[in-house]
Formats: structure tokens, sequence, C-alpha cells
């Protein structure tokens, strides 16, 4: 990558640099040497940090090892925790211990323990290149380790609440702005991640792609397209680093909950302005104005440097990442497969090998200067204590000591202005001036040769004026022609539009009259069942009075039996007493004579009911069938409309089409003219037929309307009844019919329905239709102030219907997800009713009751968490509690899911400690934070135990 940064242009002055070969462990073997370039007087600000270290410090990959404090994951995974990894830093070695018995010690340059300060590792690592920068060297500040282990802590912490905390990005800018003129000098930055194997800018988020350019003949790489920022101080840099770390690819992995997923690189470019006197001074012979300039007192030079700060992105591993599956899995492909890159390149540097595979990828181009290259490197591992990453540990400790093997060759490049510059741009001036005098009378003759061309080109063109003119005169007249025929179309088409307004308004009262024909068939089914009705009322009534008239003929028959034996009494007893038993036969005679006319009046009077009855029967049924004949007539009459109805719908689309053919043509015929464009305007679209096949429900919506289906609610048929709720309990599933039921009082009639009705059938229904309307939050609230969440309890109470108590547990559940009722609906008997439906024991049931507890405590504990709600939980008092610790394990994994995720937010209440310790439930919270098949879950179950120390003596 080539130095970036302007200045005066100039040759380049005579290279001054060490030469090393590569190999050797820390450089011993190397030899420095220097070209014979000018010497320039040393001082205390100018003096070189390469030149004042030996030769293996100054060329050598410098590298420091840095360990991780332990975390909280290190000390609940491990209970026994011991480290892998033994510091030495007052001998600035490490020890890695793979088990009791096997370790190996390792040496670097620095060697900080987890108490190390951001400042001294600055001041260890970063701050020698960081003086070489500006001595006019490049430097590079690299960041090697495992994911999770402080990579980013190290490079780019901002530290705005701490300053201590500061990393090496921030603390670099600091020493370059302070070392450095702000009238001489100038310094800028890019920020680059590498994602994806794909180069973006962090300060430009829209450039994308950036091309890695390489120069054939130096071997530097250029960014062409990335976005330059010169700096104005420290605080701007700081906005700059904070706007580009926004914009960087992070994600939460089992290893770090804000892993970096691509690799982070800030260029920082700087240019210096120095004065140096040259050695050369007082040479009385010069071979050329070059060197007459350059043997000047003071030269003004000009320095060009880079430093490039890396952070790379952690090496991990896919399973123990969680990273298998989607982005995240490509994510880690890319980010190992650039490190195993990098890696390469350092085993081939350190072998000496003579070949360096540096475009295999990305980022090995952009470090190629950083790693065998002419820049001054620091590296910084870092690692973790825990013995669980051995390998990962291992695998950054020996990527440390391979790169300590590589030695760089360190190169300063000065350009220098020639105070010749301004006499041969001055000469170029003149000449300039003499060639613009020269080219200024050329023009003045061109331009009289152009005047006269010019003249002829005016008369030329005003005889054509003159035909032009003769020509429109003959086109008017046409136009004139063409008007006349428009305007007789345009009266045609007027006559079309008339007579398709005509068609328009015969549809319009067509479907007028086929809406009122729909309107009396839906009276006449009404009126036939009303007829029917009374048919079987009076056929049962003609049926009680055949029967009577039975009864009175089989009284007359008893009672002429009971004559004829008196006859037989008075005949035996005519002899004895004639005289008084012709009285008595007298009186038995009118008696009989009396019930006679009595029976012979009631049978006439019962035989002229039964005519009449006949009679109405027979004109009840003529009329019955001269009504089903002008309802077979009504349909026959609707489908010759309908048909009648397409008939003019594809007549008005064909004139729709004529018109727009004649238009077109129209237009057509006009387009030549030298007239106005004419615009037609555009016919109305007929309304779309309605499809043959629709969905039921959504049919008698449409047809029959919400207020008609809402009235039927109160119909006194069962079967009318049950069917009206199913309707409204299928509408209020969609969320875009909710509020026009509740509006045209729906709630309200489902709400009186559910109190005054016994039947089992109804109330399930309702109970489904109430917990599709609790589905919306704007409800919840109209719900429990009608005392919706009562008579749901109540139905709960007197029912043991499986799917009857599934919808009212599936209700009270989504009511539970409002924070605001839960009060009311404890109040109201809710949350008792829902866990007393667990005695039901059936599957479907249990889960609407595990979903509503864990509604009701996930609310509850952000509402404690926000402090809008203090005290212990609402649901300990009902049997809640009880029933989440002893809850069998045969429930559904969604059903347990739900039952340990209210326990754990239960647990987070410290309110509520004492319930669940007496409860039994701290063995419950253990089993959980050990075996829930969700992580979230068992993290949750975690904190509780953590965080609560009850919970930890109890498990104690």
């Amino acid at each position: 990558m080539s130095s970036a940064g302007g200045g005066p242009r100039g040759s380049v002055r005579p290279e001054r640099h060490v030469q090393t070969g590569r190999g050797g462990n820390g450089g011993s073997s190397s030899t420095r040497t220097k070209s014979a370039p000018p010497k320039r007087p040393s001082s205390s600000s100018a003096k070189s940090s390469v030149d004042s270290d030996n030769a293996a410090d100054a060329i050598r990959v410098r590298v420091a090892v840095r360990l991780r404090p332990k975390n909280n994951e290190d000390f609940i995974e491990d209970g026994d925790f011991t480290s892998c990894v033994e510091l030495q830093p007052e001998a600035k070695k490490l020890r890695l211990k793979k088990n009791n018995w096997s370790s190996e010690l390792y040496k670097f340059d620095e060697v900080f323990t987890e108490g190390a300060s951001q400042r001294r590792i600055y001041e260890a690592v970063a701050k020698p290149v960081v003086e070489s920068v500006l001595e006019g060297y490049n430097g590079t500040v690299m960041a090697y380790g495992q994911t999770g282990t402080g990579k980013t802590y190290t490079m780019g912490r901002l530290g705005k609440d701490d300053p201590s905390e500061r990393g090496i990005m921030v603390r670099a800018l600091e020493d370059i702005l302070a070392s450095i003129s702000s009238l001489t000098d100038y310094v800028a930055i890019s920020y680059l991640q590498l994602y994806l194997e794909s180069l973006q800018d962090l300060l430009a988020p829209d450039k994308i792609n950036i091309p890695i350019v390489e120069d054939p003949k130096s071997g530097d790489v250029s960014l062409p397209g990335a976005a330059v920022v010169e700096l104005r101080d420290i605080d701007h840099f700081n906005e700059l680093l904070q706007f580009g770390e926004a914009n960087r690819y992070a994600a939460n992995t089992k290893l770090n909950t804000e892993s970096s997923r691509s690799h982070a690189i800030l260029v920082v470019h700087v240019q210096r302005s120095v004065k140096v006197k040259d050695e050369n001074e007082g040479a009385s012979v010069v071979s050329s104005m070059d060197d007459l300039l350059a043997a000047s007192n003071h030269v003004p030079i000009v320095l060009k440097s880079k430093l490039l700060i890396v952070d790379l992105a952690g090496s991990e591993r896919i399973d123990k990442s969680g990273s298998v599956e989607g982005p995240m899995l490509e994510e880690a492909k890319f980010i190992n497969l650039s490190l195993t890159s990098l890696g390469k390149c350092i085993n081939a540097l350190a072998e000496n090998s003579p070949y360096i595979p540096t475009r295999d990828s990305k980022l090995t181009r952009l470090l190629r200067d950083s790693f065998g290259g002419t820049a001054r490197t620091s590296l910084i591992i870092t690692i973790g204590p825990s013995a669980r990453y051995y390998s990962e540990t291992s695998s950054t400790i020996l990527f440390g000591q391979r790169a300590m093997k590589i030695v760089n060759t360190v190169k300063l490049k000065e350009e220098v202005d020639y105070e010749s510059l301004y006499k041969k741009l001055e000469c170029q001036v003149d000449s300039l001036t003499s060639e613009l005098e020269r080219i200024q009378k050329i023009r003045q003759d061109e331009k009289a040769k152009i005047e006269r061309k010019l003249r002829k080109q005016e008369e030329s063109l005003a005889e054509t004026k003159r035909t032009f003119t003769t020509k429109c005169e003959n086109l008017e007249k046409e136009n004139d022609c063409m008007t006349m025929e428009i305007k007789k179309l345009m009266e045609e088409l007027n006559d079309e539009r008339d007579q398709n307004k005509i068609l328009s308004g015969r549809i319009v009262e067509m479907e007028m009259s086929l809406s009122q024909n729909k309107q009396q068939q839906l009276e006449n089914s009404t009126y036939k069942k009303a007829l029917s009705d009374s048919t079987q009322m009076y056929e049962d009534r003609i049926k009680a009075l055949l029967e009577q008239v039975e009864k009175e003929q089989a009284r007359c028959a008893y009672l002429e039996l009971e004559m004829h034996g008196a006859r037989q009494v008075v005949a035996n007893n005519e002899n004895s007493s004639k005289m008084q038993e012709n009285g008595k036969v007298n009186e038995l005679q009118k008696e009989l004579h009396k019930l006679k006319e009595e029976s012979r009046n009631e049978i006439q009077h019962l035989e002229a009911k039964n005519s009449e009855l006949l009679s109405e029967k027979d004109l009840i049924y003529e009329e019955l069938k001269s009504m089903q004949e002008k309802v077979m007539q009504e349909a026959k009459h609707r489908r010759s409309l309908e048909d009648e109805i397409l008939k003019l719908k594809k007549v008005l689309s064909e004139n729709s089409a004529v018109q727009l053919e004649r238009g077109t043509s129209m237009l057509r015929t006009t387009s030549g003219v030298g007239g106005g464009a004419i615009y037609l305007p555009r016919t109305g679209k007929s309304r779309d037929t309605i499809p043959n096949q629709k969905d039921t429900i959504s049919k008698i919506f449409e047809e029959v309307g919400l207020s008609n289906i809402l009235a039927l609610l109160k119909s006194e048929d069962l079967d009318v009844q049950i069917h009206a709720v199913k309707v409204v309990a299928n509408l209020a599933a969609e969320d875009i019919n909710q509020e026009r039921i509740v509006e045209e009082g729906g709630l309200d009639a489902l709400l009186s329905l559910l109190e005054t009705s016994e039947n089992t059938t109804i109330h399930r229904v309702t109970a489904g239709a109430l917990a599709n309307l609790a589905m919306n939050g704007s409800n919840q609230g109209l719900i429990m102030n009608k005392g919706g969440a009562r008579l749901l309890a109540n139905v709960a109470n007197k029912n043991d219907d499986p799917q009857t108590l599934r919808m009212v547990a599936g209700a009270i559940a989504n009511l539970c997800g409002n924070e605001k009722l839960h009060v009311k609906l404890k109040e109201d008997g809710g949350i008792k009713a829902l866990v007393g439906m667990v005695r039901s024991g059936h599957a479907d049931v249990i889960a609407q009751i595990a979903r509503g507890i864990a509604n009701f405590a996930k609310c509850e504990s952000r509402a404690i968490s926000q402090g809008h709600r203090k005290g212990r939980s609402l649901l300990m008092d009902d049997g809640a509690l009880k029933w989440m610790v002893t809850s069998p394990t045969t429930f559904s994994a969604s059903t347990r899911r739900h039952i340990e995720l209210a326990f754990c937010h239960l647990s987070q209440n410290e309110e509520n400690t004492r319930d669940i310790i007496t409860s039994g439930g701290i063995k419950e919270l253990v089993r959980i934070s050990q075996e829930s098949t969700r992580d979230d879950i068992r993290i949750l179950a975690k904190k509780a135990l953590n965080s609560n120390p009850a919970f930890l003596r109890e498990i104690q």
C-alpha cells in the first residue's frame, strides 16, 4: 500500500534503509547496512527510533501477549476453575499448561497480565511504532486472537466515560496530533472493514467492493475510491471512529455478545515538512541545476509515512461460537479463511520460503508491507485463561511465535521541492504568453472568414424562409380540412357516449332491481317458514278437534247404553209401580232428549269447525303454491337480469374499445398537422364481476351484512344462534373486522350471550370469539370493563368440556398479556379460574394455561424492572406457583418452556423469594438452569440464582 498524503512534487532523495535476511529467532543473525545519503543533524525530536535500537529490535516484528480477565461464563462453566496460562511478566515468559503434567514455555517481547492498564500496553506496544511513523517510516500495530479475548477493547475503545480505558487507536492519534504543526503538516485517516472478502468503507458506507491496486514498480498498495478525511483535532477523530464503529458488522455469539464479524483497518496518513542541512554544503563544483539546488543550505523535505492499526476479527470454531447456520456461518467461514491465509504468509516468511502467498486473500494483500515489507510492525495477541479453549489459545501463541521470526526492511522516503520550479514556471508563462498572442492573431483571421460564410448562410436562410412560408400556407389549408373531419368524428363520439350513458343507467336500474329481488326472496323465505309453522299449528289443532269429536261420540254411545239399561229396568218394574215408573221414564226421556240435543249440537259445531279448518288449510296450500310459483318466477327473472347485465357490460366494453381505437386514429391523423394535440377523456371502467368461488364467511359478510349477523345472536332458535356466533368468531380472527364488530355492538352481544345462555356449544364458540377479539390491545380494556373476565371465570367454573375450557383459557391467556389489567383480572377471578382449569388434564387446555401464566409473569417482571410496579407477584395466592413447581414432565415441549419461562420471571422478583423457597422451587430453578432446552431460559434461571443471595444460601 502506497504512502498517502500530498506535498510538493520533486525527485526522491536516496533512501536510507536497513537490510537483513529473513529468519532467525528475534533477528539475532541480521546485519544492518545503510546507503550513503547526505547526513542530517540529529535532534531529540527527529532522531529515529530505528537508529536508536539494536538491529533485532529495530527491524524484527515485535510481539506482545495480553491475558483477558476471567468472566462470568468462566466462573459458571468451570466450578473448580484453573487457568491453563501461567504468566511470568518479569521474565517476559508465558507457560501454557495442557494438564497438571504437561506444559510449554514461550518467550515474547512483552507479557501483560489481566490487570495491565491500557496506557502501559500502548506505551510498550504501539508508541515506538507511532514515533517511527512521525519520523517518516511506515508502521503497523495489529491485534490477533480468539473471539471474546479483548482485541477490540485493546485497539478501538473510545473511553468516553473513563479516559483510562482509551484504546491504541485513540492514544496513537492523540500523540500524532500533538507532535505535528497545524500549519505545515497534514494528518488524514481512512477507516475500512474487510467483510465477507469485500473491502467496505466505514466512513462512507455506500462505498463497497473497494479495489486493491498494487504498483508494479514499487510494490506499494493503494485503495482508490476509499474516503480520506483530514483530521482537525482529537474530538473530530473520536466522532469519525464512533461513526465507523456503528457501521461495522457485529453479532451475538456464545463467545462474545458483541463479536466483530469483520476485520477493521484504520489507515493514518502522515505528512511532515522538515528543514535539513545538506552535507554537500560548500562543494565548489556542481554538475547541474539540480545539484546546485541540492547543495543549498536549507532544502524543504517532505516526509510521508503511513500507520496501519488493524483490529482483526476473532478466530473461532463454529461448534463453540454457535454460528452453525445462516449469515453468521458464512461470516465465520470468510473470517477463518482470511486468517488462514495470513497464517500461511507468516509461516512462509518465518521459514524463509522463496514464495509468499500474499495474493490468496485481500487481508494479506493489505498487510503486504507489514510482514516482510518496509514497515515497523508490532503485534499484540490476546488470549483467554479458560482451559476449555486450550487449543485456540495454543494456536494463537504459536502464531505470535512465528511472527517474531519475521524481519522487515525499514525504509525512509523523502521528497524535496526545488527552487528552480519557480523559474521554470516563469519561463513557461512567458512562452505561453507569446503562443497566446500568436493564436489570437490566427483566431482573428479565422473570424473574418467565418463572418463571410455567415453572410452567405443568412442569404440562403432568407430564401429558405420564403419557401417554408409557402409550404406552411398549404399545410394550414390541409389542417382546416382535417379539423372539419375531426369535428364530425367528435360528434359521432359524443352520440356513442350518450348511448353508453343510457346503457350504464339501465345497468344500474337492473342491478337495483336485482338487489330488490334478492331482498324479496329473503322475505319470501321468511314468509315460507312462517306459513309452514302456521300450517303445522292448524294441522295440530285439527288433529286435537278430531280427537275431541271421537271422545264425544264415545260418550254418546255410553249414554245410549245407559238409556237401554234404564229401559230394561222400566220394563221389569212396569207392573209394580206403573205410575211411578211412567214419571221416571218421562224424566229419563227428557234427560236423554236433552243429552241427544247437546251431543248433536256439539257434533255439528265440531263438524263446522273442522270444515272451516279444512277450507283454511286448502287456502293456505293454495297460497303456498302461488308463493312457490312466484319465487320460481322471480329466480328466473333474476337469472335473465344477470344475463342481460353481462350482455350490456360486454356491449359497453366493446363501445369503449371502439372509442379508444377512434381516438388513437384521430391522434395519428393529426400528428402531422401543426395544430395542438387532442386529449380524449377516459372512459370509466365497469365494476369487476363477483367471483364465482368465494369463502363462505366472507360471502355471508358481504351479502347479509354485519348488523344482520349480529341481530341473529338474539334469535330464539339455538341453531341460528350457534351459527351466528361461529360467523362472528371467524370474522373476529381478522384484525380488519374487529373494530367494526365492536362498533356495531358485537362485543356487548357476545358478553350478553355468554351470561344468559346455558348451552355448552354457545359457551365454547362465544369464548373463542372473545379470545380472537382479545388479541387486539384496544379491545382487552373493553372486555375487562364490561365484565368479560368475570363471565369467562363463571363459564370455566361451571364447565368440564375440554374444548370449552380450551377456548376460555385462550381468552384469559390473551388478557394476561396486558400488564395494566392484571389487578382487575385477579379481582374478577380470572387468575383463579385459569389455574383451576388444570383439573381437566387435557393437553390443549394445559398449553393455554401455561401460555397465560407465562404472559402474566413476563409482563409483571417487565413492569417491576421498569419501576411501574412493586411488591409480591399476584400469581402467588391462587396456586399458580405450586402448580409450576409440581407440574409433571409429561407435558409437551412448548408447554414446558412456557412454564419454565414463567417460573424464571417470577424468580427475578426478590419479593417472591420466600414463596419460592417454601414451595421447593429452588430445586426446580436449578433443574431449569441445567436441563432446559432453550438457551435464553437457562441463562435467565442462572441469572436469578446468582443474583439472589437467599437462593445461593439454599443451594449451598
